[in-house]
């Protein structure tokens, strides 16, 4: 089987149900408006670039019972990381040292505000995210806040550290590699959201309990590991080795094709245990048991929504790749 055809095989065997905002087009309708008025140089090439991005299909798909106005939130969050991402990861990509700067200036406008300006975070990266920040800011209680602020800061330590790993020319093995995924992703940034949408965030205690943790992890894994089988071509050109199909390519010292096949296996053993790992979830209380359903339908729409939008979305090229059956 071609990567295409191995990541059509993946969707259709994922035993998630499917969902999207009905407010999903109006809200990038809207984002496609609100980018050039915070000073974004956006041609009709870059906004068509973005409209075909369907970044608010993709927060869509994460939080299908958001609201509309909490959607905009969304996928303003989104596109910020997007654009970061772009920024770290692209051509003329951001040195280490500027990753660092724009964590730290991004840092602290979460913790303190949008005054002072922060060094290291400005324009319309800077306008964009004190736009999407202002309403959870407001509305979410401080032990969220605290929450959400590391989850952002360990993705954007992660995205360092694979930047300077390229710097050194260092390949991560694979255990290495699934470590430092787990924080370039942002998907613990993406589970801190569905708090927002639904309104009610979870006790640190329940939220930090092991097994809770250990199902983010591995919808984190499985959300990461379909993204690299998507990127893999971009990957081996512009990666320096982060993407779990080269990670086992290099250690194992195996063919592209066995290790595309490898890493799809080890994709389709997580989902066994992610379903598994969800069944043996406990009760909380009745006080808590639909707050924590919540925190676990968040998590698996991400994983869901990952997959749906990465063979939709015109960042990646599997959507050309698609079935006949069109399933």
């Amino acid at each position: 089987m071609t990567t295409d055809e191995i990541l059509w095989a993946l969707r259709a065997e994922c035993p998630i149900l499917s969902r999207l905002s009905p407010h999903a087009d109006r809200v990038q309708e809207w984002l496609l408006g609100v980018l050039p008025e915070l000073g974004l140089p956006l041609d009709d090439a870059a906004l068509h670039r973005l409209a075909r991005g369907a970044f608010a299909r993709y927060a869509g798909r994460l939080y299908p019972e958001a609201t509309e106005a909490d959607l905009r939130v969304l996928t303003a969050l989104f596109t910020w990381f997007f654009l970061v991402d772009d920024a770290c990861d692209g051509p003329g990509r951001l040195t280490p040292e500027q990753i660092r700067a724009l964590r730290n200036g991004t840092l602290t406008l979460l913790n303190e505000g949008p005054r002072p300006r922060q060094a290291g975070l400005n324009g319309p990266l800077r306008r964009l995210l004190v736009l999407a920040w202002r309403e959870p800011r407001r509305r979410m209680p401080s032990r969220w806040r605290l929450r959400f602020v590391d989850s952002v800061a360990r993705h954007l330590d992660g995205t360092c550290r694979e930047a300077v790993n390229k710097e050194a020319g260092h390949r991560p093995t694979v255990d290495e590699y699934v470590d430092l995924r787990r924080a370039t992703s942002a998907a613990e940034v993406s589970y801190s959201l569905a708090e927002f949408a639904s309104g009610r965030p979870l006790p640190d205690p329940v939220y930090h309990h092991p097994l809770l943790r250990q199902i983010g992890h591995v919808g984190n894994d499985l959300l990461s590991w379909y993204n690299d089988l998507a990127s893999l071509d971009r990957d081996r050109a512009t990666a320096g080795g982060h993407n779990l199909v080269l990670a086992i390519q290099g250690e194992l010292a195996v063919p592209s094709t066995e290790a595309v096949e490898r890493a799809a296996e080890r994709w389709r053993e997580s989902m066994r245990r992610f379903v598994a790992l969800r069944a043996e979830v406990p009760s909380f209380g009745r006080a808590l048991d639909e707050v924590v359903a919540d925190h676990l339908d968040g998590v698996a729409y991400a994983v869901r929504g990952t997959i749906d939008w990465t063979v939709e979305s015109a960042r990646y090229p599997v959507g050309a790749a698609r079935p006949a059956s069109g399933s």
